[in-house]
């Protein structure tokens, strides 16, 4: 069960949330780049989370024969939400230093690949859950970085999405990290770069080359 949460919640995530309506999606000429300067990290929340079921609903009876559709809708929709370097970054742990910029940049972008096809599919098992967030519980006009509460509502209980969410230089927010039910995603996948790093005796590219956020 805890992987089909993970699956979902990727997709909303990690959720690294800038770039909100991917306008393909909800039929608007809303530039999703000027929404990211006039909304709070909660407001953003919400909104890229109604979007992603809107993509989802969308996709579901025609993934098997387009998949491709829907990846690239959600890439559309989280490649400027996501903070995906930063999180390849920190994923790459002891490592990044050691690493190249061309290697450093490879990860990235085959660490974001494999996370929208991966958890992507996963997103299509998403039932009839409600999915809440939490308002602050304090101002936060000021603050470069805050947690952002969301909860995962279902007859089998309740299960907390804590995003951490910073302020950029060009003032939009991105989700850096993000901890479901107590699990912190950054860490997992830190761990996993870690044991292939040693698996193939520190050879950086080797373990870009075999990357899989999905294996244990």
């Amino acid at each position: 069960m805890l992987r089909r949460y993970l699956s979902l919640t990727i997709g909303m995530l990690f959720f690294g949330l800038a770039s909100v309506v991917a306008p393909s999606i909800a039929n608007t000429k809303t530039d999703p780049a000027d929404l990211t300067h006039i909304q709070q990290p909660h407001d953003l929340v919400e909104q890229v989370t109604q979007e992603l079921l809107k993509t989802i609903s969308t996709h579901r009876e025609s993934f098997t024969k387009d998949p491709e559709s829907f990846f690239g809708e959600l890439d559309v929709l989280l490649k400027n939400v996501i903070d995906f370097d930063w999180i390849a970054f920190r994923v790459m742990g002891q490592y990044a230093k050691a690493a190249s910029a061309d290697q450093r940049n490879r990860f990235a972008v085959t660490f974001r690949r494999e996370l929208i096809e991966t958890y992507g599919r996963g997103l299509l098992s998403y039932g009839e859950q409600s999915i809440v967030v939490v308002p602050p519980k304090k101002a936060i006009s000021g603050l470069k970085s805050i947690r952002v509460v969301q909860e995962i509502r279902g007859s089998d209980g309740v299960f907390p999405l804590v995003y951490s969410m910073n302020l950029t230089r060009d003032g939009s927010w991105r989700v850096t990290n993000l901890v479901i039910n107590g699990i912190n995603l950054g860490k997992i996948f830190r761990n996993q770069f870690i044991q292939r790093a040693k698996q193939f005796g520190g050879d950086i590219d080797k373990v870009i080359d075999n990357w899989s956020s999905s294996a244990g």
